[in-house]
């Protein structure tokens, strides 16, 4: 493929060296503009990337990148949105994400590079415009709405106390999201998402939601990382009806989602193809979907698309510049669909073990450890739906009993059971 590419970049580059007005490129007479150009970012030993071909290598002149000054970067942008302290904070920024990088553990799914900045620094001039604080408290609580939510239960505590040391004196205030959490599971003159559904809502299901909600906020391609059985599913309907339930107050609105199983189906097939010999284009799943949305951009409603499956470089990096600031894909065919205002790009995978880098730093991270989940949150929805209604009055007895025995019986299995699959 890359040998073919050679041959049409020399093509090219013959007709601008003879300065032609046409010349013939894959058989069809076109016109040049003299002034287009090629370019090729190489980043060698990269997953999902292999090396160039010596014929197409040929053809580039190497240019060398230096490392950009995040400090610097973070400072200009703090200046352009307001914050007339940007120089120190936009080196606590720098030191919080270096520290992070060097003290916590090593997880597929970290990144404390460049997007990892820069989304800092959107959630802090989000955070300028709307909240009343003083901004090293602003810039603090943009440093935890985006890094917070991906850490490993394990990682938390050391976070904290880095930026408590970058941050000396500085507490977080009480956020509000009363509003949500209301039609999550507390729900008095609306029913809430909870009790319509059976769901048991324990703290750290309610904690998650809210940081999904707030990586929502701040991204527009974000992915809820976990094992099986950790409540990603739960989770994600759970804000779905709950932003739903409030649409026309508290400025939240309708909620609409779109699944895609993108292993169950071939590349074409969920991009797009074009044949070559007849020249028309089949349109894939995903260029349907997106296609139909940026039609409706006008409707006040968030429309999520939700890839629930494995993620590996093979289908995701097409998708590189749908999940960057271009927030725009660009099919075969020439067509570009881009992204609407409302328009969230989700992945519910169970690790990024073969995702690239790339991918990893262009997305929000939710984290969800199936240990977070209790099983006493399922015997109370089970004693809810299921416990019959003539033994009431035995009910918190039975649970009590049960819930004892299962308890002594886990403890038993997980010391001497052994088991085909992992057990947490």
């Amino acid at each position: 493929m890359l040998s073919v590419v050679a041959q049409q970049v020399v093509t090219i580059q013959n007709a601008i060296k003879d300065k032609k007005r046409r010349f013939l490129f894959d058989g069809d007479d076109i016109d040049l503009i003299p002034t287009c150009t090629v370019n090729i970012t190489m980043n060698p030993g990269y997953a999902g990337r292999s090396e160039l071909p010596d014929n197409l290598k040929a053809l580039f002149r190497t240019v060398a990148m230096m490392v950009p000054d995040y400090r610097l970067i973070a400072e200009i942008y703090l200046y352009s949105v307001g914050f007339q302290e940007a120089r120190d904070l936009a080196r606590k920024i720098v030191a919080s994400l270096r520290l992070s990088s060097e003290q916590l553990s090593s997880q597929y799914h970290y990144d404390f590079g460049m997007r990892g900045l820069k989304a800092i620094l959107t959630a802090a001039g989000e955070a300028k415009r709307h909240l009343d604080y003083q901004e090293d408290i602003l810039v603090l609580i943009s440093i935890m709405d985006v890094n917070i939510p991906k850490f490993t239960i394990n990682d938390i505590p050391l976070f904290i106390s880095i930026t408590s040391d970058l941050f000396p004196g500085v507490k977080l205030p009480d956020r509000e999201y009363t509003h949500l959490l209301t039609a999550i599971h507390q729900g008095t003159k609306i029913h809430s998402v909870c009790t319509e559904n059976n769901w048991v809502a324990d703290e750290e299901y309610l904690k998650k939601c809210i940081q999904l909600y707030d990586t929502i906020m701040v991204r527009h391609g974000l992915m809820v990382v976990g094992e099986s059985a950790s409540g990603k599913t739960v989770i994600i309907e759970s804000l779905k009806l709950a932003m739903t339930k409030l649409h026309g107050t508290f400025n939240q609105t309708k909620v609409s989602t779109n699944k895609i199983n993108p292993k169950s189906i071939q590349m074409h097939q969920l991009y797009g193809i074009f044949d070559m010999d007849t020249k028309q284009w089949t349109d894939g799943v995903l260029p349907r979907i997106m296609r139909e949305l940026s039609a409706n951009g006008e409707i006040a409603q968030r429309e999520w698309i939700i890839f629930d499956g494995p993620v590996d470089a093979v289908w995701i990096e097409n998708m590189n510049t749908v999940l960057d600031d271009n927030k725009k894909l660009c099919l075969t065919s020439g067509e570009i669909i881009k992204l609407t205002r409302w328009m969230t790009m989700m992945f519910e995978v169970e690790d990024l073990q073969h995702a690239s880098p790339a991918t990893v730093s262009r997305c929000g991270m939710v984290f969800l450890e199936a240990k977070n989940l209790s099983w006493i949150s399922i015997l109370k929805s089970y004693f809810r739906l299921y416990f019959p209604k003539n033994l009431e009055k035995q009910k918190d007895n039975s649970f009590e009993l049960i819930a004892h025995c299962c308890d002594t019986a886990f403890a038993f299995i997980k010391k001497y059971g052994k088991f085909p699959m992992a057990y947490s």
